[in-house]
């Protein structure tokens, strides 16, 4: 008698799951490729806060290792443009407003990454003099890339014999 309750239950069970599987159809749709950094991060921003960071003073503890600059020497006026193809890849860039120089107003980028790093590496933006792209000019970090809220962090460093000595921290939202 107990046999055929075992196997009374473990049928009804059989039957169960068969029934409330079998009549899930899973449809995931048509393959999407992924949100690259460049799709992200490309058009036209605007200066919201420009911090200096004396990277010399923050090692060695001392204070004030940062200072605003946003309204100092114009750079309320401060722009970039980071343009793309029509296949979302980085090209052209253009900076705008009376700021003063702090890399070239304009020239091509790239991207050492498409997609965020998995270690917390930031993603880095590779500016260059020529179309070809084999002039670099600089590099900007992008410590905050835009998502739920259209504002983006890029962070130069400048550095000599390889150790850094002063970083501009952009905080940019993008204009709509």
């Amino acid at each position: 008698m107990k046999q055929i309750k075992y196997f009374n239950g473990s049928f009804l069970l059989f039957v169960a799951i068969f029934i409330f599987t079998g009549c899930a159809d899973t449809d995931d749709g048509s393959y999407v490729s992924p949100i690259t950094v460049s799709e992200k991060t490309n058009g036209d921003w605007h200066l919201l806060n420009l911090t200096q960071i004396d990277e010399t003073a923050k090692k060695a503890g001392l204070n004030p290792s940062e200072m605003s600059l946003t309204d100092q020497f114009e750079f309320t006026t401060f722009g970039i443009t980071l343009n793309v193809d029509d296949d979302g890849n980085p090209t052209s860039y253009a900076v705008s407003g009376n700021a003063p120089d702090i890399f070239n107003e304009q020239g091509y980028w790239s991207l050492d990454t498409d997609f965020p790093q998995t270690n917390g590496t930031p993603p880095t933006i590779l500016l260059y003099g020529d179309a070809a792209k084999t002039q670099k000019t600089g590099k900007l970090s992008i410590t905050g890339i835009p998502g739920a809220t259209p504002e983006m962090e890029l962070k130069l460093t400048r550095t000599s014999n390889n150790v850094p000595f002063v970083s501009y921290q952009f905080k940019l939202t993008k204009n709509q």
